[in-house]
């Protein structure tokens, strides 16, 4: 791999990691703090939206989000035939 591609790479990975960072901000700062009360308006069930954000959704989207980074780089790897080292 020459210089160039390992530039186009890393610079995928690092907006990559940028992206998801920042939907994990949103959803666990913005939705779960900053927001909570408009949010409590609507209902899951029993439970105010934005006390289930803060609680419980935040969790299952950074577990989304891992899973997301994991298949995105798999992708990017065999992209720039990234080869695992043994």
């Amino acid at each position: 791999m020459d210089r160039e591609q390992r530039r186009a790479y890393w610079r995928a990975n690092k907006a990559l990691i940028r992206n998801l960072l920042l939907v994990w901000a949103f959803v666990s700062l913005i939705c779960g703090i900053l927001l909570v009360e408009p949010l409590n308006n609507f209902q899951i069930g029993q439970v105010p939206l934005g006390f289930w954000i803060a609680q419980q959704g935040s969790i299952y989207v950074f577990v989304v989000l891992i899973f997301i980074y994991a298949i995105a780089m798999d992708k990017l790897d065999r992209k720039y035939d990234i080869h695992r080292r043994d």
